[in-house]
């Protein structure tokens, strides 16, 4: 053996880490449990925010309901522009569009109100479909009579909105 094997080092070791000091609380902190911790919170947030999401997301009502406004709406414009229908002298064919697309999201609030699994509010649907109705009925009735009915059935819905908001 020459001189310079004998003489060789055992190869260094990493020197040991200090301990982690303690939180100011006193309390010892494992940091791969509280990252953990931490994504796991941030995990549930997310799951809750999809089913959320999904809730709305999976609304056959609103699709249908969209799509027979529509589908109204092409039919009676085709029916006009062919000339099978003719709407008289108070109505056009955008009046009728209107109407019906009010009468439709009324029937659409009614449904959410009375089937538990469509459940959500309708408010906002009521109002749009009070006001679309009120314009497509302009031409029927004198304004002056329209928009008070239309004022207190919206106020009558908010009415029942609220008083059976907690009774689901």
């Amino acid at each position: 053996m020459s001189d310079a094997e004998v003489h060789t080092e055992p190869p260094q070791q990493p020197a040991p880490q200090p301990p982690t000091p303690a939180p100011p609380d006193g309390r010892w902190r494992d940091r791969n449990r509280d990252e953990k911790g931490e994504k796991d919170e941030r995990d549930e947030k997310d799951r809750e925010k999809s089913e959320k999401d999904e809730k709305y997301t999976r609304d056959p009502l609103s699709a249908i309901v969209w799509a027979l406004i529509f589908i109204g709406a092409g039919v009676v414009l085709l029916l006009e522009s062919t000339g099978l229908i003719h709407f008289g002298r108070y109505l056009n064919a955008w009046q009728i569009i209107m109407a019906v697309a009010g009468v439709v999201l009324l029937l659409e609030a009614a449904v959410r109100l009375i089937v538990p699994a469509y459940r959500r509010p309708v408010l906002g649907t009521i109002i749009l479909g009070f006001i679309l109705l009120s314009i497509g009925l302009g031409g029927l009735a004198r304004w002056e009579l329209i928009w008070p009915v239309v004022l207190i059935l919206v106020g009558l819905s908010i009415i029942l909105g609220g008083l059976f908001r907690g009774r689901v």
